[in-house]
Order: structure tokens, then sequence, then C-alpha cells
């Protein structure tokens, strides 16, 4: 085909198009023959997607970084259409940061240019979470990792220095000596990853910062600076909102389009970390007096269910409706309701009645996972009570002619006996909770405090009695079998088996009079 051939289009696209998410080698071949192939498809048939713009939309990063050197730059300037914009969005979406952050330091207000998709670069950062949310690992040892390798400036030098080749990156002396292989089973080089990801998103976040320090309002509304921010709130990028506030103090009294503020959004959407970026405002008791559209308050819209994934997020319903209690709760301590009528939202109703109706369900299932739980731990409860009583007066070895026991001066019989206590007056401490369980009033306040209390409890004290029991059996079979104690190991070791039923009760301690889900000591920020 001639250079004229290969500039044919067929509904705006090109065959560079078509091999710009097939092969590099055929894009070579093409580009030598017409670099003017480069500049084709800036029509709406082809969604304003130039081949450069095509690869990186198919995550084929080896043909982009192939044609960016040979795009003619002045084509991305952002006074030259949505194609510099696109790149970038396209280039945060994959994580390229180094690309990305060519193009914003030679024309940074490609950051709040839309681009071919109607998205700016600001929007899709703030509609990537893995990037912020990635430098905070959830366990300890992880978190320490993290904190120990420095933070890593953005180098861009050279357009090839991709994320991914970070084999010349050091850990500073982390764990010195120790083989890759051992890195990537304790996930080391991933938190390595996700620092280096976390530290670059946000550089790149800064500079966009500073070009939206010097636009004027009708500028960041275009350039979805405003509706970038509701993202970020609703993923709970807490970097990414109290930057944006910093630069412009005017998007604590932004509302979109249901009239919320973004505090009154992180309660509808149930981001704890993002509201509690509200004790650190000077303004707050302010904020708290506004309401949305339809006269919903902080308090209604506490009142109104969680999103379907923040509930997913806790295992149980009784641990659920006890999560949306605090959250009342919590909201009501910053909110003071006025007399009058401003304490109804438009439909007439109060905070209250909005919470009683919109958790009507998940309380009736709280209920039933409750005494679900309840009356099996108490059947559980019943026959360790039974066993262990029986075992109390059927001793090992029996009784001698003046009925005390033969084995009474050992003392692995002490601790038959005193195990054997344990266990049964721990269980019958359980099954009496458990019982309190099911005699409960179920009110909305009882799964604050009180009904997580009593299953605290009950499942520690169950617990406690089945671990007893085991040693009480183990010392039974030691005086039993003294001499052949290979028989009483493996058992003994099947009491290992018991931890595993700690999760659940971790999880309520934790969830009842844990920290809590909210940062009260969020120091004065703006």
């Amino acid at each position: 085909m001639t250079a004229e051939d290969l500039k044919i289009q067929h509904f705006g696209w090109t065959a560079l198009h078509l091999a710009a998410r097939l092969s590099l080698k055929m894009v070579k071949c093409m580009v030598r023959e017409n670099r003017n192939l480069l500049l084709l498809g800036k029509v709406e048939q082809s969604h304003g997607l130039t081949p450069i713009l095509f690869a990186a939309k198919n995550d084929l990063w080896d043909i982009v970084r192939y044609l960016y050197p040979l795009t003619p730059i002045e084509d991305l300037k952002p006074e030259n259409g949505p194609y510099g914009a696109g790149l970038v969005c396209f280039c945060l979406y994959a994580k390229k940061f180094d690309i990305a952050w060519a193009l914003l330091q030679r024309y940074p207000r490609l950051a709040i240019t839309k681009g071919p998709t109607g998205e700016s670069p600001i929007f899709v950062l703030a509609n990537i979470p893995s990037v912020f949310l990635s430098g905070t690992p959830r366990k300890l040892w992880q978190q320490w990792i993290y904190d120990c390798i420095p933070d890593v400036s953005v180098n861009v030098q050279n357009p090839e220095n991709e994320l991914g080749n970070q084999s010349n990156i050091s850990f500073s002396g982390l764990l010195q000596g120790i083989s890759s292989t051992l890195h990537n089973l304790l996930g080391i080089n991933h938190i390595r990853e996700m620092k280096l990801i976390h530290d670059r998103s946000l550089n790149i976040l800064d500079d966009i910062c500073e070009v939206v320090k010097h636009v004027d309002i009708q500028e960041r509304e275009d350039g979805l600076v405003y509706e970038a921010v509701f993202q970020a709130v609703r993923r709970g990028i807490t970097e990414f909102v109290i930057r944006l506030c910093k630069v412009d103090p005017d998007v604590l009294w932004r509302s979109n389009s249901m009239g919320r503020n973004i505090f009154h959004y992180s309660i509808e959407c149930r981001q704890e970390k993002v509201y509690s970026l509200i004790y650190g405002v000077g303004q707050r008791n302010l904020i708290a007096t506004f309401s949305d559209a339809f006269g919903n308050d902080m308090l209604h819209l506490a009142g109104m269910l969680s999103p379907t994934e923040k509930l997913d997020c806790i295992s149980g319903a009784a641990l659920q409706m006890q999560r949306e209690r605090q959250w009342f709760k919590e909201v009501k301590s910053i909110v003071v309701l006025p007399s009058g009528v401003r304490a109804f939202n438009k439909e007439g109703k109060r905070p209250h009645e909005l919470f009683t109706q919109n958790h009507k369900t998940l309380k009736e299932d709280g209920e039933k996972w409750m005494k679900d739980t309840a009356t099996s731990c108490t059947v559980v409860g019943a026959l360790t009570i039974t066993i262990m009583f029986a075992a109390a007066f059927t001793v090992p070895g029996g009784n001698d002619g003046e009925g005390f026991p033969i084995f009474l001066h050992k003392k692995m019989f002490i601790v038959f006996i005193v195990s054997g206590a344990i266990s049964l007056f721990s269980s019958i401490t359980s099954v009496l909770m458990f019982l309190g369980i099911l005699t409960s009033r179920y009110a909305e306040d009882d799964f604050l405090k009180s009904l997580p209390t009593k299953m605290i409890i009950g499942l520690s004290t169950l617990l406690i009695s089945i671990a007893t029991m085991v040693v009480a059996f183990c010392s039974g079979l030691f005086l039993m079998l003294h001499k052949r104690l290979q028989i009483v190991l493996p058992i003994i070791f099947l009491a290992l088996f018991i931890g595993m039923q700690f999760s659940l009760l971790v999880e309520i301690f934790i969830s009842t009079y844990g920290g809590g889900i909210f940062d009260k000591r969020v120091k004065r920020w703006i």
C-alpha cells in the first residue's frame, strides 16, 4: 500500500488504529511509511481517539511508548483539543506516571482539560482510590515496612522509565540479604510498589493543585474540579480532599446536585475517614447546621441506610446494625437539633424516625442473627455442662476403699480437677449470657453496647470452657497413659483449632470497645 492508501478511513478509523491494538511491529511499519497517520482520528466517528490514545485505552504501553516521542507535542496542547488530556487520563488509570508527569509539567492546564471521554485528569485521579488508599496497609507489620521505605520522587527524564521497572530502586538497607523469593512471599515487594504509587500520585496531585489555585471558579467547574472532590469523598481519599480544600476553601461549602456538601456526602457514603476531617475544621458548627435540597440535615443522612458495599464489609447483621447506630450517635454529638420546624425534613420526618424506618429490616435481621447464634452456643454450653458435671464425679483411676480418688496426690490429677471446674463454671456463665441475649428487648440502642457485651462474655466463656475441657481430657489421659505419651500429644495439638473461632469474638470486641471508626483527634487543618 502507498502512504496515501494508509490514510483511508472507515468510520474515522485508519489501519494504524487497528494495528495499535494488535502489534508493535505493524505500527512501526505503518508509521515509517506515513508519519501523518499519527494525527488522524480526530473525528467524531472515532470518538476523538488518535492512534496513541487508542493504544493507551487498550493498555498496550509498548506501542504507546513508541508513538509518544513521534507524536507532535503541539498536538497535545490543551488548546489544540482533548488529546493531551486524554493521554494523561489513560496514563493515570494505568498508573503510568512517567508520561502523565511529563505532559503535566509541559502543559499544566491539561490537569483541568477534558479528554475525549469527557473526563479530566483531576477527575480520573479522584477515581482511582488504590493509588492513595494503598499507602496505608492494614496490618501493623506491613505499615512498619511501608514507613521504612523512603519517599521516591518521580523520575521521568526518560519516558521509558516505567513504574513497573523498579529493579534499581533500593530498600535503603531494609531487610538486606533476604532473597527476592522471601520478599514476594511476605509481600514486601508489593508494599514497596504501593509506596511508589502513593508518592508519585501525591506529587502529581500537588502539581494539579497548583494549577487549580490559579484558575477561576468557571474553569474549575469546566475542569470537573468540584466533581472530583465529591468522587474523592465517595471513595474515602482524605489526601485528595484536604489538598483541594486548602487550595480552594470554597470547596467546604460547595454542594452537589442533591444540595449536600462534602461532609453530608461523607455521611451518605459512610466514609468515616473523610467525615473525621470535620473535627479539624474551624467552622464545623456552622457546617453542621446546613440542610440539603430535601431538608435533610447531617443527622437525617445518618438515619439513612448505608450503601450495600459498606455493609457487606461487616460480618453479621447485628454488627451492621451496631455500626449504623454508631454513625447516628457520632453525628448526633456534633449536630445540635434546633427547636421547631427545622428538626423535620420536607417529608415531615425527624432523624430518629427516619433511622427507624430505614433500618427496620436490618434490625430484624440483626435480632435473628443474635438469637440464632445464641441458640447454637447455648446448646454447646449445655452439653459442656453435662459432660463436665459428670466428669467431676467419675475421676480417672477410680476411688480407693475409703472413697478417695486413687490419683489424689498426683499433680496431673489436680490439673484435671481444676480445669474441669473452670470448664463447668465458664460454660454455666456462657449459657446464662446467651439466655440473656434470647430474652433481650432488642431496642435500637441495645445493639450499641448491651447485646455485643453479652455476646462477648458468652463467646469468651464458651471458648474458655471448651479449652479447659480439652485440658481436663488430656490431663486424664496423662494419668491413665503416662507411659504412652505419643497417643496424648496429637490430641493436645487438636486444641489449637479452638483459635480459629476467635475471629468473630475479636471482631465484636474491636467493634464495641475498640478505638472507634472516627478520629476525633484530627488537628486543625483549615
